[in-house]
């Protein structure tokens, strides 16, 4: 399974109101959305039909969630076809809206990538999905940071072990899709400082020169689940009730070992 395949399985079963896209391209994975989104590409090409409300950021991220208001366009009243009101008749998703489904594939550098999760998390809920793309690097010259090859991922992969050091109240799960894998993280908290308390000191250690030393478990996929089986599993069903219901975050840990049975 790829990751437009992916992507598109995650859109099915979670059912998001409201997505986030970091890397615009040629538009093939927005094209998935079907509900108020926002892109965001420096300089994007799109191709492919769009079959979504979508205001098309072209701006780097950094720019765009320096804006007063980055989310204004998800805003009900601002919405000119009122998709937002007809996906959430009920008005769950309140006057401040949050981004529910992310997907991270912009800058393939690892500094980027983690500033990019910082500036997301910011507008999620913990209920929310954020996933990073090219996480999964087959080869240590598709990892470095110097772009020297056709395939090519960057040094992003180190994001998840910086997340799981640093942000162990997340879930972090790493997926087996074509070509170069992705992360999948669960548990998203807005108020949570750590990453920028420690930003500085994070990038003064893992920012370093080529060659990159790739961990063994990266490039094996030690870690990774099929896609299949994440998309399969039992409790994406809590997880979009928690979040229309508006559970707390108290509700998280259970929704975390539901998932962790199926990533071991």
């Amino acid at each position: 399974m790829n990751r437009h395949e992916f992507l598109r399985g995650i859109h099915r079963v979670y059912r998001p109101r409201t997505y986030l896209e970091i890397g615009v391209n040629d538009g093939r994975s927005l094209a998935l959305s079907r509900v108020p989104s926002i892109a965001v590409d420096p300089a994007f090409k799109v191709v492919t039909s769009i079959s979504c409300d979508v205001h098309l950021v072209k701006q780097t991220s950094d720019a765009f969630f320096a804006r007063k208001d980055p989310l204004l366009h998800l805003r009900p009243g601002r919405n000119p076809f009122r998709a937002l009101a007809r996906r959430d008749p009920l008005g769950l998703l309140g006057a401040d809206p949050r981004l529910e489904l992310s997907f991270i594939d912009g800058m393939h550098l690892f500094e980027f990538a983690l500033r990019d999760f910082m500036n997301v998390e910011r507008h999620a809920r913990w209920n929310s999905v954020i996933v990073l793309d090219d996480m999964l690097p087959r080869n240590v010259d598709e990892a470095a940071r110097d772009r020297h090859t056709g395939a090519w991922t960057g040094d992003v992969y180190k994001v998840a072990e910086v997340l799981r050091r640093f942000r162990p109240d997340l879930l972090v799960v790493e997926v087996d899709t074509k070509p170069t894998g992705v992360v999948a993280v669960f548990g998203a908290d807005p108020s949570s400082t750590v990453l920028k308390q420690n930003y500085d000191a994070i990038l003064a250690e893992y920012v370093t020169e080529d060659p990159q030393d790739v961990p063994e478990e990266v490039l094996a996929r030690k870690r990774a689940v099929a896609p299949e089986a994440l998309l399969g599993a039992g409790f994406w069903s809590g997880l979009v009730r928690a979040r229309n219901l508006s559970r707390p975050r108290s509700a998280f840990p259970g929704l975390r070992r539901q998932i962790e049975r199926v990533t071991g």
